[in-house]
C-alpha cells in the first residue's frame, strides 16, 4: 500500500482563504468530490496532508510517505500514470514548470506532457471550474454502475445516462434537466416536491433541496447541506443550509454556515463591471477580472434573516452578521453585528453554538477543531 502526501501549495493555499484557514487544500470539495476523496479513488494508498503546522492534529502527516502531490491538481489517468512511473528522488513537473508530484527529494525533474489536468489556484476558480469538475467526479462515480430508477412523479430532460441516483436517496415531483451537465444524487439525499435541477449538479449524502427550490448548475450541495430558494453555480462544501428563500451565485460556502431565510447576496454589480474581491495575501482589494462573483464565507459563519451581501463579499471563519442593510465586502473572522457596529466575538460563547448546531448532525466539535479556530482567531486578530 502507498504512502502518499497531498501536499499544500503555500500560494496557492493563500489564495484559497478563507476556506484553508480550518482545512488543507486536500480536504477542499471540487465537483462532488474532496480533493482527498478524488485520489484515493484515482490512485488507491494512505493519504496523510503536508499543510500547515496548526493543522497538524487533525490532517497528520505520515513521517514514512515519501510520494508527494499537489493537492490543488485534480487526477486524470495519463497523470495517475506518470506519477506511479516517477523514480527514487524525481519530481513530475508541468511545461510551465510547477510541481505536480515528487518522489523523496525530487531532485531530478520530468516534464509531463499528458493532458493538462484540472486544477484551481483562486478561490474564484473554485465555482468558475466547478462544472468540469462535476462531470469529472460524474464519470469517476458513476462507472459501470447502475443507477437507482427515478420516480414516475418526476420530469426529467435529457438523458438518462446523465443523470444517477444513489441507493437511499428520494426525489419526487421534481423537474430535472441533465441537457446542460450530469446531475448526481448521493446516498439518503432528498430532492423535495416541485423543485428544479438543471445540470450540472452534484448532491453528497443526506443534502436536501426544499420544496420549490431551484437549483442551476454548476451547483455543488456538500454532505448533509440544506437548501432552498435559488442557487445558481455554488460551492457548498458541507453541512451548511441556505434552506429559504434568497438568491445565492457564484458563490463558496464553508462547512457549518447558515443563510437565514431571505438572505441573499448580490453576484453583478449594477455596472455590470469587473469585481474585486478581497485577498487575505495582499491585504487588500484586488481585481478579479470577473463580472459575476457572490459570497465567498469561511466555515461556522452565520447571517440572519433578510441579510443583503454586496457582490463579491469575502466572510471570514466565525462571523455572525445580522440587522438591515449591506455589511462591508469583507468581514473578518470571529466578529459579529451589524451595520450600526462589529466587534470581536467571544470565544468560548462561539464554541457553545457550534457545538449546539454541530451536535445536530451528530458530530462533536473537538478539541483539535477548538484549537484550530483559536488560532485563526488569534491570526485575524494581529493582522
Amino acid at each position: 500500500m502507498r504512502n502518499i502526501i497531498l501536499f499544500d501549495d503555500y500560494k496557492v493555499r493563500a489564495a484559497l482563504l478563507p476556506l484553508t484557514f480550518t482545512r488543507p487544500i486536500g480536504e477542499v470539495r471540487f465537483g462532488a468530490m474532496t480533493q482527498t476523496e478524488k485520489w484515493r479513488r484515482a490512485l488507491p494508498g494512505e493519504y496523510s496532508w503536508q499543510t500547515e503546522e496548526y493543522l497538524s492534529a487533525k490532517y497528520p502527516r505520515n513521517p514514512e510517505a515519501d510520494l508527494f502531490i499537489a493537492a490543488h491538481i485534480c487526477p486524470n489517468p495519463d497523470l495517475v500514470e506518470a506519477i506511479c512511473r516517477l523514480g527514487d528522488n524525481e519530481s513530475l513537473v508541468s511545461a510551465s514548470g510547477e510541481t505536480l508530484a515528487r518522489r523523496g527529494t525530487g531532485d531530478a525533474s520530468v516534464t509531463y506532457t499528458g493532458p493538462e489536468p484540472l486544477a484551481f489556484r483562486t478561490v474564484t476558480d473554485l465555482f468558475m471550474l466547478n462544472g468540469a469538475a462535476i462531470e469529472a467526479d460524474f464519470a469517476a462515480l458513476t462507472a459501470g454502475r447502475e443507477s437507482e430508477p427515478l420516480s414516475d412523479t418526476c420530469r426529467l430532460v435529457g438523458s438518462p445516462s446523465q443523470l444517477f441516483i444513489e441507493k437511499g436517496a428520494k426525489v419526487e415531483c421534481a423537474n430535472i434537466n441533465v441537457t446542460h451537465g450530469p446531475i448526481y444524487i448521493g446516498p439518503d439525499a432528498e430532492v423535495m416536491e416541485g423543485a428544479c435541477l438543471r445540470g450540472p449538479i452534484a448532491m453528497c449524502e443526506h443534502s436536501v433541496v426544499n420544496m420549490g427550490g431551484k437549483i442551476y448548475g454548476a451547483t455543488t450541495l456538500g454532505p448533509y447541506c440544506k437548501v432552498g430558494g435559488e442557487l445558481n453555480n455554488v460551492v457548498m462544501t458541507g453541512y451548511s443550509n441556505k434552506a429559504h428563500d434568497g438568491f445565492l451565485g457564484n458563490a463558496v460556502i464553508g462547512e457549518w454556515c447558515n443563510l437565514g431565510a431571505g438572505c441573499t447576496a448580490s453576484n453583478l454589480k449594477n455596472t455590470y463591471g469587473p469585481v474585486r474581491l478581497w485577498s487575505y495575501s495582499e491585504g487588500r482589494f484586488v481585481q478579479t477580472g470577473l463580472q459575476f462573483c457572490g459570497l465567498i464565507m469561511g466555515d461556522h459563519s452565520k447571517a440572519g434573516i433578510n441579510t443583503m451581501f454586496n457582490t463579491a463579499t469575502v466572510v471570514g471563519v466565525g462571523v455572525n452578521f445580522y440587522g438591515s442593510g449591506f455589511p462591508r465586502t469583507f468581514i473578518p473572522s470571529f466578529s459579529e453585528g451589524s451595520t450600526a457596529g462589529m466587534k470581536d466575538s467571544d470565544l468560548e460563547r462561539f464554541f457553545d453554538t457550534a457545538e449546539r448546531m454541530m451536535s445536530r448532525r451528530h458530530v462533536p466539535l473537538t478539541e483539535p477543531d477548538k484549537q484550530i479556530l483559536a488560532t485563526v482567531r488569534d491570526y485575524e486578530k494581529k493582522v
